[in-house]
């Protein structure tokens, strides 16, 4: 959250692809379980401090997200696009409603599925062209269609597009803020709004604009072992996009409980 943000563009920059991952899937996802883990124990220091919660979220949505449309390296783009995600989940948790804190574990469970996604396909360009930098990137839909595809489909999913599992979660989380503060949710759905833009454009310059790269015929499409490893992460995305129950079941009486305690 601002202003304590920094460290985790720089830190996805400088590791490797599965260092990426890890951090954005798995890592990141250990402050919204301590969030929800520790609920019970301070429900009245929640509803105190929820005010600057929310003033701090919203502050990191929105710098995130236009921070995100500026950047021209490919890993800080995924980078702040994963620091407006997750404070949109901070804001579900200190929503204290049931809607908020269930669309806020169905969004870290989410965004680690797309996040990780974008990370390997992120990945797999900096392993055949050796740069993350986005001015040296354009037409890769020419040799590379496969590749296309998918990153298309991670990059819907990264703007909550309906039918992936981020338009639930983010929805859900939506709705408990407006029981809330409907200001709040005002002010939070512009981050879905600025992800439009920055997944969209970041799409269309990497696979659409005229081609850049000198070798950009040398080198072929995703790879078997490739494939297999974002084939689960974009069968997930849609799955859990089209039933949801299989989330929202499994945590409804956990989170049915943890409300009525609070």
């Amino acid at each position: 959250m601002f202003p304590f943000h920094i460290w985790l563009p720089e830190a996805h920059v400088e590791a490797p692809t599965t260092g990426s991952v890890i951090l954005a899937a798995l890592l990141l996802k250990l402050g919204g379980y301590g969030f929800i883990r520790f609920l019970p124990l301070f429900p009245y220091a929640y509803s105190f401090y929820s005010p600057l919660v929310f003033s701090l979220g919203m502050v990191s949505i929105l710098f995130a997200s236009m921070s995100a449309i500026r950047q021209i390296d490919l890993k800080k783009i995924i980078a702040y696009s994963s620091i407006a995600h997750m404070n949109l989940s901070v804001i579900g948790v200190f929503s204290l409603t049931f809607q908020g804190i269930q669309g806020s574990l169905f969004l870290l469970l989410s965004h680690g599925l797309v996040s990780a996604g974008l990370f390997f396909l992120v990945g797999i360009l900096y392993d055949r062209y050796y740069t993350k930098l986005l001015k040296y990137y354009g037409g890769l839909v020419i040799k590379m269609p496969l590749f296309s595809s998918i990153f298309f489909l991670f990059s819907i999913a990264n703007l909550a597009f309906p039918g992936t599992s981020n338009f639930i979660s983010e929805l859900l989380v939506l709705v408990g803020i407006t029981e809330k503060n409907i200001s709040i949710m005002i002010l939070s759905a512009t981050g879905m709004l600025f992800s439009s833009i920055y997944s969209i454009w970041l799409f269309n310059r990497i696979i659409f604009s005229n081609p850049k790269l000198v070798d950009i015929t040398k080198h072929e499409d995703i790879t078997t072992r490739e494939w297999l490893l974002l084939l689960p992460l974009g069968g997930l995305t849609i799955l859990f996009g089209i039933a949801p129950d299989i989330i929202l079941e499994t945590t409804y009486f956990s989170i049915k409980n943890l409300i009525t305690y609070c």
